[in-house]
């Protein structure tokens, strides 16, 4: 070898050495390691813990109970453990206070209580309110619907008269919330379902209704009705074009509307305007189903949510196809696997009943899971009797496969309300089900182990997102997580689901990478720095704040 070929290979190494400095420099500051090509991981395991986690209640009642059947997921007492609101139907509702160890067995207290013990509730969604920190439970009845203000350790106090809520008794089966401008309380929207006292074929359902709040008070106007109201089943206020301002999606039962009159409906909703209805000459294409269940999340990642709608026989999934100028959608369903429009096993081969839907990471692999509650409305004869819930887990190709079989949660009661959540704080969704005229069912993610060694699959992060008063749990937020080139995105919403919703901590599962970067969009239009946060961490993010706050559940 020649001097200057020696030369050269030194030239070389001293640079390879170089570079390898300065990629230690840019990785060994941070905890992150580059995640690998990210793949789509198994079914994790859920083990039925109902009966030794104290869960002893049932949902019933005649048919006019037959379409609720919704569970509110709060923490009401500020430990950081999510409780249970459970409605109840002709039977009374129910609170269950969360005494699980973390990381351990579920544990829940029934707490019996005067303002909490109602009977006649459909469906419960939990809201601060009044922004003073401590949850609130909207109760959603045949006949008066309930505000239920927190006092905080799990104690609630009826408050329609304090907060002048003055609506009119009807069966009530939706609802959704959403903050407009400096308003001091949120605007409520209340989605009702058959008057039984109507024989006009035009208008067989209660009108649906709107509060606001009277300007610079926290008192509540008159109700606005929304009609032409054609029993809805759910709502959801969500900033579907990324406007800044939340509209109303509301998803109606095909049953109780004329084809002539009845759709799917999306309201616009600008502040100190009356809502009005977009129509075909915005670009509105007219669906009609036996809408149930309305779920949101971006899995295109165009920065805009898809909607899924559950149904009887196809569900859809919506996604914008015209950008945001125009609320046209197509759907995708089909090409996406989650149609779910039959019984996956079981035998019956006739339509599936769906209700509630949610969009959460059961398996922590960073790709979004979809779990579908069905289960027939009553004795239906032309849908399936043998009808049970979906588990579709997410694929790195943004299909979807069944896996509630292999994730041990097969059965066949009729399922309505459901939440997946941490219940014992292990980073692993736990999942409870409320069926119609059977108990409720709860289930324990264990991952890859077992009951008595649970074992996670992939990591994690959970999100509280907070700022100031009235709006304090930032409600019309966007989460964004970073993890490579990949980013993942959630709009914080009260409303959708089925009959029930929750408000926490917000999830991420994040694969194989051991760090994320957060970023909010915060309501008004400010978008915050992009914050790091290690896996496998509880997480508060703040508004103004230039840093992640760790949470421990063992030191707060």
């Amino acid at each position: 070898m020649t001097i200057n070929a020696m030369g050269r290979r030194r030239s070389r190494t001293i640079a390879a050495i170089a570079l390898l400095s300065v990629c230690a420099l840019v990785f060994g500051s941070s905890d992150v390691v580059p995640p690998k090509a990210p793949s789509a991981l198994g079914a994790p395991r859920f083990v039925d813990e109902a009966a030794s986690a104290g869960i002893d209640h049932v949902y019933g009642g005649g048919f006019g109970h037959a379409v609720g059947g919704g569970a509110a997921v709060l923490d009401c007492d500020g430990d950081g453990k999510p409780d249970l609101y459970l409605s109840g139907g002709s039977g009374s509702a129910a609170l269950y206070r969360n005494d699980s160890q973390v990381g351990g067995a579920l544990r829940f207290t029934h707490l019996i209580g005067a303002a909490t013990d109602l009977i006649g509730v459909n469906g419960a969604y939990p809201i601060d309110i009044d922004g003073d920190g401590i949850t609130d439970i909207v109760v959603l009845r045949n006949g008066e619907n309930v505000l239920l203000r927190g006092r905080g350790g799990c104690r609630f106090e009826r408050a329609n008269e304090r907060w002048g809520l003055d609506l009119t008794a009807s069966a009530t089966t939706a609802f959704s919330a959403t903050w407009e401008g400096a308003a001091m309380l949120p605007t409520l929207a209340f989605g009702n379902y058959v008057d039984p006292a109507s024989n006009d074929p035009h208008h067989l359902c209660f009108d649906n209704e709107m509060v606001r709040p009277t300007a610079n008070t926290q008192v509540y106007a008159p109700p606005i009705p929304l009609t032409p109201s054609w029993c809805a089943l759910s709502m959801l206020f969500s900033d579907w074009n990324r406007s800044g301002r939340s509209d109303l999606r509301v998803s109606n039962d095909e049953q109780y509307y004329l084809p002539s009159d009845g759709q799917e409906q999306l309201w616009r909703v600008a502040p100190r305007e009356a809502p009005s209805l977009y129509t075909a000459d915005d670009g509105w294409v007219t669906v009609q189903i036996q809408g149930m269940g309305i779920a949101s999340y971006d899995l295109t990642g165009d920065g805009y949510p898809e909607v899924f709608l559950t149904s009887q026989a196809d569900n859809r999934l919506q996604t914008l196809t015209l950008g945001p100028s125009h609320p046209t959608y197509r759907d995708i369903g089909r090409r996406r696997g989650v149609n779910a429009a039959q019984p996956f096993t079981g035998g019956d081969t006739r339509p599936s009943t769906a209700w509630h839907d949610e969009f959460a990471d059961v398996n922590n692999d960073s790709f979004i899971d979809l779990f579908i509650a069905k289960g027939n409305v009553t004795e239906q004869a032309d849908y399936a009797q043998i009808d049970p819930s979906n588990l579709l887990l997410g694929q790195a190709d943004g299909t979807f496969r069944e896996a509630a079989d292999a994730a041990g949660i097969l059965n066949f009661y009729r399922g309505r309300g459901a939440a997946l959540a941490d219940f014992n704080l292990d980073g692993m969704l736990d999942l409870i089900v409320v069926n119609y005229g059977g108990p409720v069912r709860l289930w324990r993610n264990v991952g890859t182990g077992d009951a008595a060694h649970p074992r996670a699959m992939g990591n994690w992060l959970a999100l509280r997102v907070l700022q100031s008063a009235p709006n304090v749990d930032a409600i019309g937020a966007w989460v964004e997580v970073r993890i490579g080139d990949r980013i993942l995105r959630r709009e914080l919403t009260v409303g959708g689901g089925h009959a029930g919703g929750q408000l926490g901590w917000v999830h991420f599962g994040i694969g194989d990478a051991t760090g994320a970067d957060i970023r909010i969009a915060w309501p008004g239009g400010e978008t915050g720095p992009w914050l790091h946060a290690a896996a496998n961490q509880f997480v508060t993010a703040r508004r103004g704040s230039s840093d992640a706050r760790p949470w421990s559940p063992n030191g707060g």
